[in-house]
């Protein structure tokens, strides 16, 4: 076993670049990079239709995809090996203990966590929050890594970036500096954003990729019934290449997401996120966000995960951003 561990490493450090693989000169590298792939951590996720455009023969893309997957270690294995991957699997703090616990010790890598709810239920906040949290040490929560934010909504403030990293005793130029951001203005903006984001990720050693909100311009731009297989083939599609990202970089991906009321739901709660089956099978961990009766307390729902229970915690914003709640706190959200 420690032989073949040696051969990947010796693998991955062969293939640095794109035509560092066999089979890839400057002129395919170039357009390959055109379509989104700037790294050999991206083309390792790749399927052999995606380079087509590139005039890649179907042999050739999958030798190339495969040398790309053996650099990275994708293979079968058994379930004790991957019980051992599993361990390289980080979580990110929310800044409330009682979210973190509901979360099982935060946000986990490798993944996307799903945040849906009303206006004003704290979405874009939570999203603000880790920003700043990935950049702390893994003693605190964080990862020690940037952030990559896309914007959909014009809700990133820098304002509040800077009041939360001084309450966290960071200096906030430097917190600041460390988050890439882009506003997405239409939704074929959005995933031209994030098939180019492969290299920034890589070079900028980006632990966090927000899409603030995932939603909202597919909502507006793809409008009745006629609409909404091309619709949902395009979120697929986009968060298929997310989950990618987060894979292939041991980050953390977090998505926002409208929600709609159904009318005709006469039991249990009428209030349900955008983008169906395709986006509630693709996160695997989703949160609603709901306002308490009051003030800045909050109410996070675990709605569905691959291994935690549902379950329900409070918790507050603030000016110093995410927190916990007094137990007074908690006796008056709930009507005690």
């Amino acid at each position: 076993m420690s032989e073949e561990k040696g051969e990947n490493v010796a693998i991955k450090r062969q293939y640095e670049t794109l035509e560092d693989l066999p089979g890839i000169g400057p002129s395919t590298a170039q357009k390959l990079k055109e379509l989104g792939f700037h790294t050999v951590e991206s083309l390792a996720m790749a399927t052999v239709r995606e380079l087509e455009p590139a005039g890649i023969s179907e042999k050739k893309a999958l030798a190339i995809i495969s040398a790309a997957r053996s650099s990275i270690g994708i293979s079968f294995i058994r379930a004790d090996e991957l019980l051992k991957m599993r361990q390289s699997v980080l979580r990110l703090t929310t800044g409330s203990k009682a979210l973190d616990k509901l979360l099982d010790g935060g946000l986990e890598t490798q993944t996307i966590t799903e945040f849906y709810g009303e206006y004003g239920s704290g979405k874009s906040q939570i999203c603000h929050q880790l920003c700043v949290n990935v950049q702390l040490p893994p003693e605190r929560g964080g990862l020690n890594g940037a952030a990559l934010y896309i914007d959909t909504e014009n809700t990133f403030r820098t304002e509040r970036i800077v009041q939360m990293a001084k309450h966290l005793g960071l200096d906030p130029q430097a917190v600041v500096k460390n988050i890439i951001y882009a506003e997405a203005y239409t939704s074929d903006h959005q995933m031209f954003l994030l098939e180019n984001a492969d290299e920034i990720v890589k070079q900028n050693n980006i632990k966090l990729i927000i899409i603030d909100s995932l939603t909202a311009h597919f909502r507006s731009e793809y409008i009745g019934r006629e609409m909404l297989a091309s619709r949902q083939q395009r979120l697929n599609k986009h968060m298929h290449r997310l989950i990618r990202l987060a894979r292939a970089f041991n980050a953390v991906a977090v998505v926002t997401n409208q929600v709609m009321a159904k009318p005709d739901v006469f039991f249990g709660d009428a209030i349900h996120p955008i983008g169906g089956h395709i986006v509630g099978h693709t996160s695997h961990t989703r949160v609603y966000l709901r306002r308490a009766s009051h003030g800045p307390v909050r109410v996070a729902r675990l709605v569905s995960s691959p291994y935690l229970p549902e379950g329900e915690e409070i918790f507050k914003i603030t000016e110093n951003g995410i927190e916990d709640i007094s137990e007074e706190e908690k006796a008056k959200s709930s009507g005690r």
